[in-house]
């Protein structure tokens, strides 16, 4: 991803556009897209306003080119996860990197597109909308691999897509917001532990996978 530079023709960038795009992101993650001040991301991008909106254009459509860099990064692990082999290992993927990326000491707490959502008022409406947009697509892909796997019968047969894929969705937000309560990382790998546990019991290639090993 690269971010959508406009600056005048032969003009040369004094400054790196990826660096200045992932300082702002830490910026909207840390004080929220409202929280965070012109000046405030600026200063964390080395750069002047005018130069800002000359690269980036406003500062919806940086937040907006933020949150992409954000879900493009190498820890992202949702739609990564969506492509595992089986449920339980999309699930188990998926609550991986939710704890991994929760508890990690170097970076800003909690998910920036959840907590974004959260925390705008109705004067920052457009960028409340486009998050929620963001989730709400993730949601509609979380239970089409849900209906998957009970089409290719990698659920029991009782077991609900919808449902199970609104219970997983509804304990990552869950888990976002633990942490940011301040939640350490044996905490919230608990949880995770105590869903994968509801998973087992749903998924087919899983139950499969354990009488086998009990028979041998």
């Amino acid at each position: 991803m690269s971010p959508k530079c406009c600056s005048h023709i032969g003009r040369p960038r004094s400054f790196d556009a990826n660096q200045a795009l992932e300082k702002a992101l830490e910026v909207f993650w840390q004080k929220g897209y409202e929280g965070a001040s012109l000046n405030d991301l600026t200063q964390a991008m080395g750069i002047n306003k005018p130069s800002m909106y000359a690269a980036f254009g406003n500062k919806e459509q940086l937040f907006l080119q933020a949150i992409e860099l954000y879900e493009s990064r190498p820890q992202a692990y949702f739609y990564p996860a969506l492509e595992q082999d089986t449920i339980y290992d999309v699930v188990d993927y998926m609550l991986k990197g939710a704890v991994a990326n929760l508890s990690d000491p170097s970076q800003p707490q909690g998910c920036v597109i959840v907590q974004g959502a959260l925390s705008c008022s109705e004067s920052a409406s457009t960028i409340k909308q486009a998050l929620q947009e963001r989730r709400a697509q993730g949601s509609v892909a979380l239970q089409q691999r849900f209906e998957r796997a009970k089409e290719e019968k990698d659920l029991t047969a009782d077991a609900d897509p919808e449902a199970l894929a609104h219970y997983l969705a509804t304990v990552l937000q869950g888990l976002n917001v633990h942490s940011t309560n301040g939640a350490t990382e044996k905490q919230l790998q608990q949880v995770a532990s105590l869903t994968l546990d509801t998973f087992k019991r749903v998924s087919s290639a899983k139950i499969a996978a354990s009488l086998q090993s009990m028979s041998k």
